[in-house]
């Protein structure tokens, strides 16, 4: 049976992809509150240099490996 909240679980999966379409919001959905307005602010910036895709990776990728 999956661990259902380290990485990987079906919890971390949804809020990864909730977090690939809008930076911060899959953090939200964890609860993180401080990490999601961290990941948004800073994809804003980098949306202003044109590297904001790279943070919707980054932060997807932030919320599928984060273990509780």
């Amino acid at each position: 049976m999956a661990n259902s909240t380290g990485p990987g679980s079906t919890g971390n999966v949804l809020a990864a992809i909730c977090s690939f379409f809008l930076p911060g919001l899959g953090q939200l959905v964890q609860g993180r509150l401080f990490m999601a307005i961290i990941h948004f602010a800073l994809a804003c910036v980098l949306w202003l240099f044109f590297l904001g895709f790279l943070k919707h990776v980054l932060s997807a990728l932030d919320t599928a490996i984060y273990r509780r």
